[in-house]
């Protein structure tokens, strides 16, 4: 009998041992000198082909690069590789001070030629940061860095919060695999839009990295996140499915964190196509949509109708008109530009109105968005096509052939709206594949580029969004909220209103 009861315990003991194993599978692990090692693994569903800094968002995500310049939750810039700057001139040559304890992760010093041979490389590779940050010349000495701009940019260190400029060693070459950055953690090893492993950089200079090693993956699909949550296969996911957020509220060992995001899902119309240079056109499919259907059903309450680009308590929103969903009022504009319905189409001069929307997987509600859309003009005897991309800002920058597109970007990520204004309204915009022109909104933004005083850069901005509402030169559809779910043995994790910064050196774990 006592033999049976040894074995029964001995059996029980197995169980439970095998059991805490299973449970800190993800966030702990064995070393060489049986010290546990501290991991998580963060599943997102941003895709990444490549880790140039200059070209993707990854590096910054993950904690490889940093910026001179960062915003914080309450969208204030702050000093980060910089330590402070200033301009003498009201904004065409600055002066930044960079810090001199940081090193990067192969051990040299940061120093103002490392970032002014950075930026050299940024603005040779990148055609959209080269227009943004429209730098003339730099000089280098020491720790100071001295920037010179085409023309008085008084937001100027605003750009520098892009995680497009993000400082690396820009001597070395496999840029594209393994950059070599100053955050809080160094590149292992990375497959394209499958898998990047990290591990910790020793000699970080902001303090102490709490994680010895972690792994970022990425997967399309939400509800592919959200099991790999449960199961334990990911610590962390970003944006899991929609659907499943009361599922993983009501599970004690998961956490959810939803908050407001500065993101906008908008409706692009091709103005290059003599069809949307009408804006009675762009009126009749502004009234097509049914935004609070979208936001309680397609969004399942996790979005906020919009009524322009930013959130309507942003300083530089101005007072809108209320907008409405209305199958025949679209109709009424429709006719104001000459159609008619016939037999059940939308024709002018005898030609049905057929029209072909563009839109992608990265984030999942947007082509059901676009069916909606498409059901609602069907109504009106409109046809539209509807193609999915992988990659929607190559083919709208490559391609003339889209009438619409249903598109999602951060439209005020450093708290300020000149970043959206100038990509999406000016000409060579890095988000402006439509070819907007408007000479009343452009003088504006000319306006706001040159004018350093806060409120009135506010009242600038009102005066263009309020040409941008009336002209329907977009329509803004939804703000989502991002959310989060994660682990209950996961500490310290801060869900970023800019999605710039994930992986901290402030993130941990809880090992036993």
């Amino acid at each position: 009998m006592n033999k049976k009861f040894y074995i029964s315990l001995l059996i029980v003991l197995l169980t439970l041992l095998t059991a805490c194993s299973a449970e800190n599978a993800n966030s702990s692990a064995e070393g060489n000198s049986g010290e546990k090692k501290k991991e998580v693994t963060f599943l997102s569903n941003f895709p990444s082909e490549t880790l140039d800094p200059h070209l993707n968002y990854t590096a910054v995500r993950a904690g490889i690069t940093e910026t001179l310049v960062r915003v914080n939750q309450d969208q204030e810039l702050e000093g980060w590789l910089a330590e402070s700057w200033d301009t003498s001139d009201g904004g065409q040559t600055w002066t930044f001070q960079i810090r001199k304890n940081v090193t990067f992760q192969n051990g040299k010093k940061v120093d103002a030629e490392a970032v002014k041979a950075s930026l050299e490389r940024n603005i040779q590779v990148s055609e959209a940061m080269k227009t943004a940050l429209k730098i003339k010349s730099m000089e280098a000495d020491g720790q100071t860095l001295a920037i010179t701009t085409e023309q008085k940019l008084p937001q100027f260190p605003s750009e520098l919060v892009h995680p497009n400029t993000a400082i690396v060693d820009s001597t070395l070459e496999n840029m594209e695999q393994e950059p070599i950055g100053t955050g809080p953690f160094k590149v292992v090893s990375f497959e394209p839009n499958s898998k990047l492993d990290l591990e910790r950089y020793g000699e970080y200079w902001d303090g102490e990295v709490k994680l010895d090693r972690a792994t970022m993956t990425f997967n399309e699909d939400a509800n592919a996140r959200t099991t790999a949550l449960q199961s334990g296969d990911a610590d962390i996911v970003y944006r899991p499915a929609i659907e499943s957020l009361e599922v993983l509220k009501s599970d004690q060992s998961i956490k959810t964190n939803v908050v407001s995001s500065l993101r906008t899902h908008l409706l692009m119309y091709n103005s290059g196509k003599e069809t949307f240079k009408d804006p009675n056109v762009r009126k009749a499919f502004d009234a097509l949509i049914d935004r609070q259907a979208v936001a309680n059903e397609i969004m399942a309450g996790q979005a906020t109708v919009a009524q322009g680009p930013f959130l309507a308590d942003s300083p530089f929103s101005p007072d809108y008109e209320k907008k409405q969903f209305s199958i025949e009022k679209a109709k009424k504009y429709l006719e104001e530009a000459g159609y008619e319905k016939k037999e059940g189409k939308m024709v002018k001069n005898g030609k049905q109105l057929t029209l072909k929307l563009m839109t992608y997987s990265y984030r999942p509600e947007l082509p059901l968005i676009s069916q909606v859309l498409q059901s609602n003009a069907k109504e009106l005897g409109i046809a539209i096509e509807i193609q999915q991309v992988e990659n929607i800002d190559e083919y709208l920058a490559e391609k003339t052939d889209w009438d619409l597109a249903t598109y999602s970007l951060i439209t005020a990520p450093r708290g300020d709206a000149s970043y959206f204004l100038n990509s999406a309204y000016m000409a060579g915009g890095a988000i402006n594949p439509g070819q907007i022109h408007n000479d009343e909104l452009a003088k504006l933004i000319e306006e706001l580029n040159q004018t350093s005083d806060k409120e009135r850069r506010n009242e600038v901005s009102k005066e263009a969004i309020q040409i941008i509402d009336q002209e329907k030169l977009h329509s803004f559809l939804v703000h989502p909220n991002n959310f989060v779910a994660y682990k209950d043995h996961v500490l310290n994790w801060q869900t970023s209103k800019s999605e710039y910064y994930a992986l901290t050196k402030d993130l941990d774990v809880r090992t036993k």
